[in-house]
């Protein structure tokens, strides 16, 4: 059940539908999900990574996929290995999933790597130069210019 009411922000903004979508979706979304256990931080000023413990996958059964503004990891196994009749016990989860993240304007994966079970995607913020802010120059026009006021 959602706690506040969008309602009168729609009424009254314009072409902020993508935040009110991502706020809709953030009060709904299942808390319950946690596999695979991930990290997010901030590696410089406009650098991010993602770390995910994807221990058991190998590359070819990862996907990191990017569309829209959401960035989709998912991981499945492949049929040779989930079908071994000899494992008496299974600890390490080799269960398929999809882990979605949403993405701010200007972020875009630069790269993406597993070492040792971890699975680091690598993010950046670079916006355009016409978003950025510039400074205008303000040009010394001179004196104001006098009207002579001469009797002919």
């Amino acid at each position: 059940m959602r706690q506040f009411d969008l309602t009168p922000l729609y009424r009254s903004t314009v072409g902020f539908d993508r935040l009110f979508s991502l706020l809709d979706n953030a009060s709904t979304v299942n808390q319950t999900q946690t596999y695979p256990p991930y990290n997010i931080e901030r590696t410089a000023d406009d650098e991010y990574r993602i770390t995910m413990a994807v221990a058991g996958f190998t590359e070819p059964e990862l996907t990191v996929e990017v569309k829209e503004n959401t960035l989709t990891v998912t991981g499945q196994k492949s049929e040779s290995e989930s079908g071994n009749d000899n494992m008496l016990y299974r600890g390490i989860a080799a269960r398929a999933f999809e882990r979605r993240f949403q993405l701010a304007d200007h972020v875009h994966v630069t790269g993406a790597s597993l070492d040792h079970g971890l699975l680091h995607v690598s993010l950046k913020r670079e916006v355009p130069e016409t978003k950025k802010p510039r400074t205008i120059a303000i040009e010394n026009g001179g004196a104001p210019k006098s009207i002579d006021a001469q009797a002919a």
